[in-house]
């Protein structure tokens, strides 16, 4: 992510979308709980906040950002975005709630790693008590939108800019909800 940020901006976009995240939920921790967990080609669980252990403030927020840029810069290449969205999914299940998201930020550079997106597709859709989707935040050429058409319809979006992604999460729980009733 760090080495094509210059290209499309897409580690810039990544950290501005866990921003918004954080600070959208602050103050509503008694009615969502929530995880950020990483994925880079170091490993699938890269742990970034912690439901019990949310940041509070604007210094731990940025904590949390710097720990994201610093992994980026450093990591090995590679790609654990199919574990890590298993993982995701398999750990929400277990726990109690009356819905369970999983939101995925990738990169779309699944090509390069030889993932196939039938096989990320059969992640996402692995559970039925879980509602899985991915937001590609970048793309070298048209990846993005050749990768959003393979993908089960309305699972996958596209935000090459930062300002998309609060409608689009807004989209994401509309659906699920409406779909629900």
């Amino acid at each position: 992510m760090y080495r094509f940020n210059g290209v499309d901006r897409r580690l810039e976009r990544s950290m501005e979308a866990v921003c918004m995240v954080m600070e959208g939920l602050e103050n509503y921790e008694h009615k969502f709980k929530y995880d950020i967990v990483g994925h880079s080609g170091d490993g699938y669980d890269i742990e970034l906040v912690r439901a019990d252990k949310v940041p509070k403030n604007n210094k731990e927020r940025l904590k949390v950002l710097k720990t994201m840029h610093a992994h980026s810069q450093f990591c090995m290449s590679g790609d654990f975005t199919l574990e890590g969205t298993d993982s995701s999914i398999k750990e929400l299940v277990k726990e109690e709630a009356d819905e369970h998201f999983v939101v995925v930020l990738s990169d779309a550079n699944l090509e390069r790693y030889g993932i196939r997106p039938e096989r990320f597709a059969q992640v996402l859709t692995s559970d039925p008590q879980v509602n899985a989707f991915a937001i590609f935040i970048g793309s070298l050429g048209d990846q993005a939108e050749r990768l959003q058409k393979t993908l089960p319809a309305g699972r996958s979006f596209v935000a090459m800019d930062t300002k998309q992604i609060p409608q689009i999460l807004q989209q994401i729980f509309t659906s699920t909800m409406l779909s629900s009733a």
